[in-house]
């Protein structure tokens, strides 16, 4: 059996493998902190209408509102709409169990390149 002593440049190798991890944490919670306030700068405005004006890079993955807004609904995500608003396959909309009169007042126009455009290719 050959067994081999660790040298000097090995051990440095491995120090500079944890500073190498401890600066992409470092990346990392930037990165994170950036996209927080991404998030924040948009949810003081009205949501966008435009697919492409949604955030890109570590962003998008975030939610609109945050764990410490209120119940959807209220907050931040009240202007995304009711919260108890009920879609049927008929195309009525029901909020609080009653029918509303007028469904298309609770449509939106649809994302541009969404699923629901229908200008999109698909």
């Amino acid at each position: 059996m050959i067994v081999q002593q660790q040298s000097e440049p090995a051990a440095t190798e491995q120090a500079d493998a944890g500073t190498t991890a401890q600066e992409k944490a470092q990346q990392q919670e930037k990165q994170n902190k950036q996209a927080a306030e991404e998030m924040r700068v948009l949810e003081e405005g009205d949501p966008p209408t435009n697919l492409d004006d949604w955030p890109e890079g570590p962003a998008k993955y975030l939610t609109f509102g945050s764990g410490e807004d209120e119940a959807y609904g209220a907050g931040v995500t009240g202007k995304l709409g009711p919260a108890n608003l009920e879609r049927n396959g008929d195309g009525s909309i029901v909020i609080d169990g009653d029918k509303v009169d007028n469904p298309d007042d609770y449509k939106a126009e649809p994302l541009e390149g969404g699923p629901s455009d229908p200008d999109a290719t698909s």
